[in-house]
């Protein structure tokens, strides 16, 4: 039964300006249960011939069919499962994978056949108790000798029982003893019915094939009979075969190679996972910076209440010029009590009389920020006491002397923060006030500390201890069903109307929509936090950039591995997987080692700088999911090179 067709087979090799011709019409049958000997002498085109009946070169011209299937009509992925089902390979130089020990290498080209995993290191075992090497199955290549290697990489050849196996000069490299132990093995091997083409160039190897073919100048002149084929073996039937996208042995092995290449070249890998761990722990630290900015205006803003208007004496103005007599409007107290009885949609009304205060008590002195406000006040900001209670409109009305601190003023008054003032008496500006209550805490506003200030009646502020009649602005709550673009027309119109002011001077009061301002803080936190996530973002590409020029090292490095790979077997695809996974392996240690000092960086900000800063789990798994893509992005052009390799060619890369 032919299993081997060569019609007119012709190789060219083009090399940049020239092209080398190889072999110039190559005519070949083949049978199965053969042992063929391919001599000549260097340079003779038998190693070109070798590799394209092996399936690990392309002819340039000419018809090849393998068990009576052109070549040709097969795909890449194909070639690779034919490779791997049905061809065994065994090479001058052996091609063990250093990394791997003597049982991993001959399982190596199970990976990527069918088979089921549990049988991989059983089937192994057999062939190297078969070929005397049970006791070196731990051992890495390095450490058995040339003829002990070669046997392995017969057993790598016989793992998924061949129908032929090709051998590239086996006995190159060996001692005469190892080369009879060898070429026994071979020739037993065909005994059994496994088809076996050899190149050699030496006589005495020849002797032992049952058909010797000799190939001068890219042509066979000769092809000499010298013994009947033995037996036949079972021949290659299946016109199409196929190989599992994936299997589990295949996505671990995937994970072992990479985790493998980051132990083998340490330094290497440090570097590439540290390139990594700076951009992750920037964008966690910069992401905590910004969240926690984002939520402490977030938490002013709520301090302000909601549905509120700033009402403020303004100026009206004629071409830029504000104007003399009558331009100015002053807000009275007794303006919180008409817009609240004649502009619709009012909820409270707090006004406000702000100055700075001497307060004394406990042998203690302090200057802090004193805020005459209405008693509407409470709701309006939603500043109930943390403990006591608020003044009355009764009190306000009466002007009485009852205040309320905030926390920082009883710290530095009482000497603890803790120390209940209820009922206590202090001097302000040297009147006796009686504490009645304690403000909530609010925590500081960039350089103003919102709890470093005591609040009093309005009217007790205006005409007890500031000795005005003048607000410094009002604050205005709206009702929630009520439009707030009306009531402040409203309230301009009212205002202008008791204050005896033409209709036209609208820029003599100023109403503030807290929304607006309240959504232009929020817009300049959630920019302060896109800018910071884009510097910490570009210094995790930056890291992506040394991660790709890193695997087009690595891919360098290891091209006679991907070669022997795809001569065992393994398609496109999973070498271009392999490549991938390990990328990805690299940035997800750089990615994990980076949270976690990214998390560092932000708790000694926090500590140090004073700042508010916060890490959620959206930044974590957000930082981690960029450092994942980043490894798939940069890590596809190199992987795609790398499968891409021709085998052949990847084979001869020194």
């Amino acid at each position: 039964m032919k299993v081997i067709e060569l019609k007119d087979v012709k190789k060219t090799y083009c090399l940049e300006k020239l092209d080398v011709p190889v072999l110039h019409g190559i005519n070949l049958e083949i049978n199965q249960g053969e042992f063929v000997a391919i001599m000549g002498h260097s340079g003779s085109g038998k190693s070109t011939l070798l590799n394209i009946l092996g399936l690990l070169d392309k002819p340039t011209e000419g018809s090849y069919k393998l068990a009576g299937i052109e070549i040709s009509k097969y795909t890449e992925t194909e070639l690779a499962a034919l490779r791997n089902h049905y061809l065994g390979f065994v090479f001058q130089q052996f091609n063990l994978l250093p990394k791997l020990t003597i049982l991993e290498n001959v399982a190596l080209p199970v990976i990527y056949s069918n088979s089921k995993d549990e049988k991989v290191h059983a089937d192994a075992l057999k062939l190297l108790e078969m070929l005397g090497l049970s006791k070196r199955v731990g051992h890495k290549p390095n450490e058995v000798s040339g003829g002990q290697q070669q046997r392995v990489a017969i057993a790598r050849a016989l793992i998924n029982k061949p129908f032929i196996i090709f051998a590239d000069e086996p006995t190159g490299n060996l001692d005469t003893k190892a080369t009879k132990e060898i070429i026994k093995i071979l020739k037993d091997l065909n005994n059994s019915g496994i088809t076996i083409v050899m190149v050699t160039h030496e006589l005495e190897l020849a002797a032992y094939a049952t058909r010797t073919i000799t190939v001068q100048d890219g042509l066979i002149v000769a092809d000499e009979q010298t013994e009947l084929q033995k037996k036949e073996k079972g021949i290659i039937r299946d016109k199409k075969v196929s190989q599992k996208s994936f299997s589990i042995i295949r996505i671990r092995d995937y994970f072992v190679q990479a985790y493998r290449s980051l132990k083998g070249n340490k330094m290497r890998s440090i570097l590439s996972i540290l390139g990594v761990m700076i951009g992750v722990s920037s964008l966690i630290a910069m992401l905590a910076v910004g969240t926690g900015a984002k939520k402490s205006v977030e938490e002013q803003v709520s301090s302000l209440g909601s549905n509120l208007l700033m009402v403020s004496p303004g100026a009206s103005q004629k071409g830029g010029i504000s104007q003399e007599t009558g331009a100015f409007m002053r807000l009275k107290s007794e303006d919180i009590g008409d817009l609240k009885n004649n502009v619709k949609g009012i909820k409270a009304i707090s006004g406000y009389c702000i100055g700075r205060s001497q307060i004394v008590a406990n042998g203690h002195n302090h200057n802090t920020r004193l805020e005459g406000v209405s008693p509407d006040y409470v709701d309006l900001r939603a500043s109930y006491p943390a403990s006591g209670r608020f003044f009355t409109k009764e009190e306000d009305l009466e002007r009485k002397k009852v205040i309320l601190l905030g926390e920082t003023v009883v710290r530095e008054i009482y000497g603890d923060k803790d120390f209940n003032p209820i009922g206590e008496y202090i001097k302000v500006n040297r009147i006796d006030f009686q504490v009645i209550g304690v403000l909530p805490v609010k925590g500081s506003k960039g350089w103003k500390d919102e709890d470093d200030k005591v609040l009093i009646p309005l009217n007790t502020a205006l005409h007890r201890v500031f000795g005005v009649d003048i607000l410094n602005y009002l604050d205005v709550q709206v009702k929630d069903n009520a439009d707030m673009s009306k009531v402040s027309e409203d309230i301009v119109a009212r205002l202008l109307f008791t204050h005896r002011m033409p209709s036209t001077a609208k820029d003599a009061v100023r109403v503030l929509n807290m929304a607006d301002i309240q959504e232009a803080m929020s817009a300049m936190a959630r920019a302060f936090s896109l800018l910071l996530g884009s510097i910490a973002f570009i210094s995790l590409l930056v890291g992506g950039i040394g991660i790709m020029n890193i695997m087009f090292v690595s891919v360098s490095e290891r091209t006679k591995e991907i070669g022997l790979r795809k001569a065992i077997g393994a398609n496109n695809k999973d070498i271009l997987f392999q490549f991938i996974i390990e990328s990805v392996f690299v940035c997800c240690a750089g990615g994990i080692v980076g949270i976690i000092f990214g998390s560092g960086i932000s708790f000694i900000i926090s500590k140090f700088a004073g700042w508010d800063t916060v890490i959620t789990l959206f930044s974590i798994l957000l930082a981690f999911c960029f450092s994942c893509i980043i490894g798939i992005v940069f890590g596809v052009w190199p992987a795609r090179k790398a499968s891409l390799l021709n085998p052949i060619e990847a084979l001869r890369h020194d």
